[in-house]
């Protein structure tokens, strides 16, 4: 065999090699990216599910009027949330999911003494909060997070908003509005 044929044949390898390897990392990037968007629209999906959780849940807490809680969203798309977010922050995601059969049981069941009720709404409610906020914060830009309350009207801010600070406890330092508003 000719030394120049060898010659062409060993970078020919090469360049086969270094061309296979190029393309299995942008496979690998192209993919990578498409798990990340997906993860973030199942996030989304998730924030808006638990915002509204969080508002029945405060409306109960406040006026005592308790509305049904979903959770059919976070149950569908769990498998791609828990590959986005860190462990302690889907543990925290999840304790609002998992108050959802006391929250029933609190508001069919009238023999359960109100301080009771108050205290196990509080937890849910402060379950809730916790997880909207992570979640937004995740989910959102900034900018985002800003545009989301362009369509509300005055009224429904300020109930986002009261939802977001909890209730009045006495003695209670309140927690910040977790909502970014200009």
């Amino acid at each position: 065999m000719d030394l120049a044929v060898f010659e062409k044949l060993f970078w020919g390898v090469i360049g086969a090699l270094v061309g296979v390897i190029g393309w299995l990392f942008v496979g690998i990037y192209i993919q990578q990216r498409a798990k990340n968007r997906t993860a973030r629209e199942a996030a989304r999906a998730v924030y808006f599910e638990l915002a509204a959780n969080h508002l029945n849940v405060y409306v109960a807490l406040e006026y005592g009027m308790f509305g049904s809680l979903t959770r059919t969203t976070f149950e569908r798309l769990l498998p791609e949330l828990a590959s986005w977010v860190p462990i302690e922050e889907l543990q925290a995601i999840s304790v609002a999911y998992l108050g959802h059969a006391g929250y029933d049981q609190i508001g069919a069941d009238t023999s359960i003494p109100p301080e009771v009720r108050k205290q196990a709404l509080r937890a849910l409610h402060e379950a809730h909060r916790i997880a909207t906020a992570l979640l937004r914060t995740r989910a959102f830009s900034v900018a985002e997070v800003e545009r989301l309350a362009e369509h509300l009207r005055p009224d429904q801010i300020r109930l986002m908003d009261a939802a977001d600070a909890g209730p009045a406890v006495q003695g209670a330092a309140q927690p910040e509005a977790t909502r970014a508003r200009a």
